[in-house]
């Protein structure tokens, strides 16, 4: 085990490794040279070396620099997972910038909101994503498209020498909804980063030797800080596939030899309907970790038949958290019925109660979360700061408790937020599209079970004589925000919705409603 020791970081006493990279530009060096003749990446026909991807980030890195891009600008990010994402990140790392991704599944409102908070200076992006960026705003002169010229940098042209970054520079703005409605900016510092990525290499033991196949989206904090560039910090190679599809996920699995995954379980559940999972053998598969969702009981079981030797281990974290708080550890007998793991080695969790006392070993609370990994505060936004984090801690606001081991247990999500197969969706802001709509005079968001993906999104909706129907209310929505937000199930009436004495949405009501509509078939 690394050793680690207390230092002061952005004004909060925190546990680190003591040895560490200073940056994740130093981390990335490191494997470039470290592991130079070693697989990197397999995106579809391509195979890159450690040597070779350095290649080409730095070809990257020329390109962005001949805009204009310096140490502290920030640059956003739209493609799809595959390269030249992996080679974006490491180039507007070696420059010192700041990356703010872009989730292919965004709409141009969303886009909009994200460039006029973060106002990067350059657009990298796919040709698929030109239209949405232009609806958003996107200048023309600043958007870099992946298929032109300019993004192979000219061959006389050197690229740019690395950056002198400090720890506690940001590396990256990622951005998540809250109860607001309106997306936040969570700065990731380089300390952050490079801690999450120990933490899941000293986790799961991860190694030159190790592959992992990248499915979820690299612009999500999962992504980027629990599968990427982990896997870049060990020297494992990393096997991207644009969407997940199940049946090629298991193909590629086969095909690659991967030895590690991460996905939500929702993904576990999709594979298990395939007739011949069993089949597909899968032995150097070991690590099969997950998060963002409760994995079913039946679901876990099913996969360890099929799978004998896959370890199924849970984390949780948040984008505050730049990826795990907590991991399950490995061996026999370490996971827990009902837990989460515990706590990251150089994180610390304590449960609080409403008044900002400390509960006792067992008793549920809000969990609180400390460490390197936690990000400073949100981009420039102190009122979002002021009320999420507090004595060095981020406020989760999740209710959970710890056991006398210190294993962790979710009782209860945030309050309102929609999980729909790890994609996390705060009514808030839904309500806040709806609310736009010609007709909609008021508008509410629930949750609505779902075995295979959790949660659907379910809104209800009091319009006017007139008003639009629920098919034009999901085409409106369809078009403006990621295809995971738009209400699957809606209710239009002219009944104004129920309220209590304070005038608030009473949503247990709907969500009963909802759940005696589905009962009867109604739906």
């Amino acid at each position: 085990m690394r050793r680690t020791r207390r230092e002061l970081h952005r004004g909060r006493l925190v546990t680190c490794y003591a040895d560490r990279p200073a940056t994740v530009q130093a981390m990335l060096e490191a494997s470039f040279s470290g592991h130079a003749e070693r697989p990197a990446m397999v995106d579809g026909e391509a195979r890159l070396t450690y040597a070779q991807l350095a290649q080409r980030s730095a070809a990257a890195a020329a390109a962005l620099a001949s805009l204009g891009v310096r140490p502290g600008d920030r640059v956003a990010v739209m493609l799809d997972n595959g390269l030249d994402a992996v080679a974006s990140v490491a180039a507007i790392a070696r420059l010192g910038a700041i990356l703010v991704p872009l989730g292919t599944r965004l709409r141009a409102p969303e886009i909009a909101h994200i460039l006029g908070d973060a106002k990067p200076v350059a657009v990298i992006h796919g040709a698929p994503f030109a239209g949405d960026l232009a609806g958003a705003g996107a200048q023309p002169d600043a958007c870099l498209d992946t298929a032109s010229a300019a993004w192979r940098a000219p061959g006389d042209v050197s690229p740019p020498s690395s950056a002198a970054t400090a720890e506690d520079d940001v590396f990256a703005i990622l951005y998540t909804s809250g109860t607001t409605g309106r997306p936040k900016g969570a700065m990731l510092t380089h300390l952050n980063v490079v801690h999450s990525c120990l933490h899941w290499q000293e986790a799961h033991a991860l190694g030159p030797d190790d592959r992992t196949l990248l499915c979820v989206p690299w612009s999500h904090v999962t992504g980027l800080c629990g599968v990427l560039l982990p896997f870049l910090q060990a020297g494992g190679a990393v096997v991207t596939m644009p969407e997940f599809k199940r049946r090629r996920f298991l193909e590629l699995a086969r095909q690659e030899r991967i030895t590690h995954a991460l996905l939500v379980p929702a993904m576990y559940g999709l594979c298990l309907l395939e007739p011949d999972l069993a089949s597909f053998g899968l032995s150097s598969w070991r690590i099969g970790a997950f998060g963002g969702a409760p994995m079913p009981a039946p679901t876990a079981e099913r996969f360890g038949q099929a799978f004998p030797g896959l370890q199924l281990r849970d984390c949780y974290g948040a984008t505050e958290t730049a990826s795990p708080a907590t991991i399950t550890p490995l061996g026999p007998g370490a996971a827990r019925a009902g837990s989460v793991g515990r706590a990251v080695p150089c994180g610390q969790l304590a449960v609080m109660d409403e008044e900002g006392r400390e509960v006792p070993p067992g008793r549920q609370g809000e969990l609180w979360i400390a460490g390197p990994m936690v990000a400073p505060g949100y981009w420039k936004n102190p009122a979002a700061d002021a009320a999420a984090f507090a004595g060095g801690y981020w406020r989760s606001g999740d209710i959970g408790s710890i056991d006398a081991d210190g294993y962790v247990s979710i009782a209860d999500r945030k309050k309102d937020m929609i999980n729909r197969a790890g994609f996390k969706v705060y009514p808030a802001e839904v309500e806040s599209m709806l609310a736009g709509l010609d007709g909609v005079v008021e508008a509410a968001v629930v949750g609505r079970p779902d075995d295979m993906l959790g949660e659907t999104v379910a809104a209800f909706l009091c319009v006017a004589d007139g008003g639009p129907t629920a098919e034009q209310v999901r085409a409106w929505c369809a078009g403006r925000m990621a295809d995971y937000k738009v209400p699957q199930h809606v209710t239009v009436g002219s009944a104004p919705l129920p309220r209590n004495a304070n005038g608030k949405i009473q949503k247990a009501e709907l969500r009963a409603a909802l759940a005696a509509a589905t009962t009867e078939g109604r739906e």
